[in-house]
């Protein structure tokens, strides 16, 4: 019976101590999941970084790249007269495509200059809209289609090389027909020769960039 007693006291004892300890043991592991959980949420939060600042440049880039100017207003949303429609083309024949700037391409054809214009590389046309030419006196007008090489010169006087981005675009150009254009202005507000301001600006061809303006650059008398 003695023995049986202790026996019970015993296994008793062993009770009472390995209870504390499979608490503690608990608690060990309760504490080392934690840790990992908590490890594991960084690289989550770091993560997110990186998403946010490539958001950027995309942005900036789109920014950079996009048409500016109220007269942007009167080029066709869609079609080949659109801003996607004209960066598929060359540079007269994308003109061609878009109704406000009729007038111009009937003076680049009696001038023979389609060809001219889009095979060209890496030039930038100052682009006058029909308003532009009304400005003109009919019967002027009429004068100068009717003369090619009068026509010519004053068309050419209108393109320069190479392709200019409106952070390049102020400054002193010289124009294929050995003229020099004088842009002024920063952002999106420039003047080409103290006369004729750009409507729409940064218009990509597939050869060129195009600044719609409202007055013809006429040689200086």
């Amino acid at each position: 019976m003695n023995f049986k007693s202790s026996a019970t006291k015993i296994a008793a004892l062993a009770a009472v101590v390995a209870f504390p300890l499979s608490l503690a043991a608990c608690g060990d592991t309760a504490d080392s999941g934690a840790a990992p959980a908590s490890s594991a949420a960084a690289p989550s939060s770091s993560a997110a970084a990186p998403s946010s600042s490539a958001a950027s440049p995309s942005a900036s880039a789109s920014d950079a790249s996009a048409p500016f100017g109220s007269g942007c207003a009167a080029v066709p949303t869609s079609g080949k007269g659109s801003f996607d429609g004209m960066s598929q083309d060359p540079v007269a024949t994308a003109a061609s495509n878009n109704p406000a700037l009729s007038t111009l391409v009937t003076a680049v054809k009696a001038a023979g200059l389609v060809d001219t214009l889009n095979n060209a590389e890496n030039i930038t046309v100052f682009a006058p809209t029909n308003d532009a030419f009304k400005k003109i006196p009919a019967a002027d007008l009429k004068k100068v289609l009717a003369d090619k090489k009068t026509l010519t010169a004053i068309l050419t006087g209108h393109v320069t090389s190479p392709k200019l981005a409106p952070t390049d675009l102020a400054g002193s150009h010289t124009s294929l027909a050995k003229t020099d254009i004088k842009v002024t202005g920063s952002g999106e507000d420039f003047t080409v020769d103290g006369t004729s301001k750009v409507v729409c600006g940064n218009v990509q061809t597939a050869n060129a960039t195009v600044y719609i303006i409202d007055t013809v650059l006429l040689p200086k008398s």
